[in-house]
């Protein structure tokens, strides 16, 4: 089922970034760099290992993991969290936790596009990916 993400994606546009960053607490400066750039994701799979690469012009990250197998993660923006990445009704759901706190990021596929939601408490922000060429 995760072979729907596997693909390069490039960022289209997003809708409440700075207010989901905001809610994580991310400082001004990050998030007005962060809100300058168009990243591209990149997700593989090998065996049962889950990579997802993001690549951008300030910051890139990769993640690797097994599906249902809670991981140690260091976020983009520094935090220490506990994550497990599931699918669930067909979406790649992933969910972080910290002090106490807890943000989802849930990633859907159709056709050539990729909608990352992401949620923190009462804030939700959406980015709209395209499938790269």
């Amino acid at each position: 089922m995760v072979d729907a993400f596997v693909g390069k994606w490039d960022l289209k546009k997003s809708e409440k970034f700075d207010d989901y960053m905001k809610k994580l607490e991310v400082p001004f400066t990050t998030r007005h760099m962060a809100s300058l750039t168009k990243p591209t994701t990149i997700i593989l799979v090998d065996g049962d290992t889950v990579t997802v690469q993001t690549r951008s012009t300030i910051k890139n990250t990769e993640l690797s993991f097994k599906l249902g197998e809670e991981f140690d993660e260091t976020t983009a923006d520094d935090r220490k969290v506990k994550s497990i990445v599931t699918i669930d009704d067909g979406k790649l759901v992933h969910i972080q936790r910290w002090n106490g706190k807890e943000t989802s990021l849930v990633r859907e596929v159709e056709g050539d596009k990729l909608t990352l939601t992401l949620t923190m408490e009462d804030v939700v922000c959406k980015r709209f990916y395209e499938r790269a060429q």
